[in-house]
């Protein structure tokens, strides 16, 4: 497995790092064609890849599966989506579910239920457990040259190797079937799960003037926050304009309050 992760590596790194896109583009297909063969090796769901730093591999909380997912940059401002989900079975041998990026070829992509053949590609960052077999993957995608996106899809395990991408899990609309947030390239957005709370929080992303709405390079953050809490049924219920606090890391005492002037730090030299 580590002569498998060199190669990934090497060629990871043309993938990003060579300036032509032809190049880059041959590269990523070797990579690609390598890393199915890594992980058809029997026991590879157990390998961390830790060196393979270039994309994101991500194990879901219940440790059936795992996910990789990365991006291709393009020219243009745009991108290409790539990923795979690795099933762990019971005798080791490996299952593969590749995921085929068709961003550009999906309908009313807020309702379509789609399978991994039709992917609305994203690099995803993290995973919660929604129910039994379905879960939330938090994910950000690049989109063209002037807005970006990040979004909530919801995959749903059918047995097998086979997956469904997008659920009517949201309360607030039946209709939809995962988030998509889109905002200016210039801008950060915080989407993010807080496993204290049970929920999913992120910005409120509002036009910069009330005339530029749907002109999605002129959104951002409001400096409010909403949530999708995880109910019990499996559900995400929207919650409005709620606190978000950063979580205490146990080094706070490093930093002097400003309502405590008196305090003095040495500086260490």
């Amino acid at each position: 497995m580590k002569v498998w992760q060199d190669s990934l590596v090497k060629l990871g790194t043309k993938m990003f790092r060579n300036s032509a896109e032809p190049e880059r583009l041959d590269n990523n297909f070797k990579f690609v064609k390598t890393l199915v063969s890594a992980l058809k090796e029997p026991n590879s769901y157990y390998y961390s890849f830790e060196q393979l730093n270039m994309i994101a591999i991500l194990s879901s909380p219940d440790n059936n599966f795992r996910i990789f997912s990365w991006n291709i940059p393009l020219q243009d401002g745009s991108y290409l989506y790539y990923g795979t989900i690795q099933h762990k079975t019971a005798n080791g041998q490996i299952s593969l579910t590749p995921l085929f990026d068709k961003t550009f070829e999906i309908n009313a992509v807020d309702s379509a239920v789609l399978s991994n053949a039709e992917w609305y590609g994203a690099q995803y960052y993290d995973i919660v457990p929604l129910g039994k077999n379905q879960y939330v993957l938090l994910g950000w995608k690049g989109h063209h040259a002037e807005y970006t996106k990040k979004v909530i899809e919801i995959l749903t395990l059918k047995g097998g190797n086979h997956v469904e991408l997008g659920a009517p899990v949201f309360l607030e609309n039946p209709k939809i079937v995962r988030r998509i947030f889109s905002y200016t390239r210039q801008a950060t957005m915080y989407l993010k799960y807080n496993r204290t709370h049970n929920r999913i929080e992120f910005d409120n992303l509002v036009p910069a003037s009330s005339s530029l709405k749907g002109n999605f390079k002129y959104y951002g953050p409001d400096l409010s926050y909403d949530a999708y809490e995880v109910t019990k049924e499996g559900k995400l219920k929207l919650q409005m304009d709620i606190e978000v606090n950063n979580v205490e890391r146990g080094d706070e005492d490093r930093y002097i309050d400003p309502q405590k002037p008196g305090k003095k730090r040495k500086s260490g030299l």
